[in-house]
């Protein structure tokens, strides 16, 4: 039986429920990560005794299940755009964002499908926008395609926020730091794209190479959707 299966006990003298362990929980993570997560820290924050949350959650995975289904309430858009690139469009950036509210989602994003409700909705509005334009395994691999792009780049930035706090260092002051030996291996000639890259490439925000990278993506998808089958 899964977590959501598996009904609630009875309330006791300490008013406890899951949606208050949850919130609890998501607390905990977004101050200190999911390392700072337990059901001990947890049940300390309600005032409650430990073993009282196993009788609403076994495990701390089950746990980070809820938690995670929790924030896809906030990926879920009020409204269902009618077209099938703005719904992906708007899933993706609505993760980013959700990601960068609770930087610990970046560390669950990516693995077996989360079978909550929040979850379940926001993956049938994605199916459902791509009904009908090709079969279903196309479709399959276009979310998938999707889902593998914005996954990867949520995950990037929010590596790079973290090594900006261990390290102290923006990634400006990084690039101060660092121009002097990036300028001596390029004056060897030895990587000259690289050299042309770093002289001549423009510099984006996070933001910005989200979006134009999604874009891409999209496109790339409209091109396959758009193929008749073979």
């Amino acid at each position: 039986m899964t977590v959501w299966d598996r009904p609630e006990p009875p309330t006791r003298p300490v008013p406890l429920d899951r949606e208050r362990i949850v919130a609890a929980a998501t607390a905990l993570a977004d101050e200190g990560g999911l390392e700072a997560v337990s059901l001990r820290k947890v049940a300390a924050r309600l005032d409650a005794g430990p073993m009282r949350l196993y009788g609403y959650i076994s495990t701390k995975e089950e746990l980070f299940d809820l938690m995670v289904d929790e924030v896809y309430a906030e990926i879920l858009p009020e409204e269902q755009p009618g077209d099938w690139r703005e719904v992906l469009r708007i899933r993706a950036h609505r993760t980013r964002q959700a990601t960068l509210r609770h930087e610990w989602l970046a560390d669950l994003l990516g693995g077996r499908p989360t079978l909550g409700p929040n979850a379940l909705a926001v993956t049938e509005a994605t199916l459902a926008a791509l009904d009908g334009l090709a079969d279903l395994d196309t479709v399959m691999r276009a979310v998938e395609t999707v889902s593998a792009y914005f996954t990867g780049a949520i995950r990037r930035e929010i590596a790079n926020l973290r090594t900006e706090r261990a390290t102290g260092l923006s990634k400006r002051d990084w690039q101060r730091a660092s121009g002097p030996h990036l300028r001596r291996m390029l004056a060897t000639g030895r990587f000259p794209a690289l050299a042309k890259a770093v002289h001549d490439g423009t510099e984006v925000d996070a933001e910005a190479s989200f979006a134009t990278g999604l874009d891409w993506v999209l496109d790339a998808v409209a091109a396959k959707l758009a193929r008749p089958p073979a």
